[in-house]
């Protein structure tokens, strides 16, 4: 048996042990938040700056740069991002911001160039962060090129992601912070799927939004015809990995299994996975071969975020069927989060600040979110 048959079906028993005897997986006990945490901006500020800025977060897709000298150029909170792959295949992640003046060396977006021009003055880089020209540097006066690079950051590529420590002055080992969760994103393959469609949406603040994102305990009110029309509500499987998490939820089929033999399983079609990357990544969804992959980061005011939303398919989509097949699976995905996800937890922000409430509570069957909010907690303690 495969290594992700045999995952697949021990996490199918145990949805279908729970759905049986009516339990879930379940936290130790009852976890207290308070709504300050949610709101202080000195608090959101320093934990902001202690885990998105000192722990390497997933900032694109390896599917998005797969051709050598392929870029991207985009934006992480208040860091704008240039990353790039070489003639090496080597991916690099630079501050795009020019050495001379501040001003960005490549618009935002994504294409084909070795040779990167400031938009101020032009002065151009290559692909590896080296200042390789000086617009009419006869006249500017004596200064040693070879000196003058992009800050980089750290940065590695690593199970269909690319990540990078949005703090220069910080190294890291990935496979430490990865805590073998890579071997999980490993078996998705992510790096050899096709993109169909990327959008960017605007969400409410960074916990609330992302505590929307772990939540299998609202499927039934906020999602009753899309997401919580095949699964079941309140029936989870929860592994652990360091800070990140998988998770599994249980469809409406689940009892099947039970008049099956489990050689004749076909486990994915009666459970739904999910990876969080901590803090920021999901990868969720995977249905007939698509798969719903979505970065998020705090907005530069900390007030907001921003979702990069991506739409894959095992296989570029070329007859009208599957591309049928794609659209209906991103429509599916769009209506999920902005249609409902994104609406809900809007109104939640749009009364925190009520005096309503001095606490949240996240129940025992909530583990996912109370996992989370631990690692929240003992990164930015330190």
């Amino acid at each position: 048996m495969g290594h992700q048959r045999k995952k697949l079906i021990s996490l199918a028993k145990r949805l279908l042990n729970h759905n049986l005897n009516g339990s879930t997986d379940q936290a130790d006990k009852i976890m207290i938040k308070k709504v300050n945490d949610y709101i202080d901006d000195d608090i959101i500020s320093s934990e902001v700056s202690k885990i998105f800025y000192d722990h390497p977060v997933p900032i694109a897709l390896s599917a998005e740069l797969k051709k050598k000298n392929s870029y991207k150029a985009t934006k992480a909170i208040d860091t704008p991002l240039l990353i790039t792959r070489g003639e090496d295949g080597v991916v690099r992640t630079f501050i795009n911001i020019c050495k001379h003046r501040g001003a960005p060396v490549c618009p935002e977006g994504r294409g084909e160039k070795s040779k990167f021009n400031c938009t101020y003055h032009g002065w151009m880089y290559d692909n590896k962060g080296s200042l390789i020209n000086i617009f009419k540097s006869d006249t500017f006066g004596d200064i040693d090129t070879k000196n003058i690079k992009l800050t980089e950051l750290f940065c590695e590529e690593k199970s269909g992601f690319i990540w990078a420590c949005l703090n220069p002055d910080v190294k890291y080992n990935l496979s430490d912070w990865m805590n073998e969760f890579e071997t999980e994103l490993d078996d998705i393959g992510l790096k050899n799927w096709y993109i169909f469609k990327s959008t960017t949406l605007n969400g409410p603040r960074w916990k609330i939004c992302w505590d929307g994102y772990l939540d299998g305990y609202h499927h039934h009110m906020v999602h009753p015809e899309t997401v919580g029309k095949n699964t079941i509500v309140n029936l989870i499987a929860h592994d652990t990995y360091g800070p990140h998490q998988r998770f599994a939820f249980g469809l409406k089929n689940i009892n099947e299994l039970s008049k099956i033999d489990e050689k004749d399983w076909e486990p994915e079609n009666h459970i739904r996975l999910i990876h969080t990357i901590f803090p920021n990544g999901s990868v969720s969804a995977i249905q007939n071969q698509h798969c719903l992959v979505s970065i998020v980061f705090p907005t530069p005011d900390l007030k907001g975020t921003i979702t990069t939303q991506y739409i894959l398919c095992l296989k570029e989509p070329k007859t009208k069927e599957q591309i049928k097949e794609a659209e209906d699976f991103s429509e599916l995905a769009r209506k999920a989060i902005v249609d409902e996800d994104y609406p809900m937890n809007f109104k939640i922000q749009d009364s925190i600040n009520s005096k309503a409430n001095k606490e949240f509570i996240f129940g025992r069957n909530e583990p996912i979110q109370q996992h989370y909010h631990k690692w929240v907690d003992k990164l930015s303690s330190k």
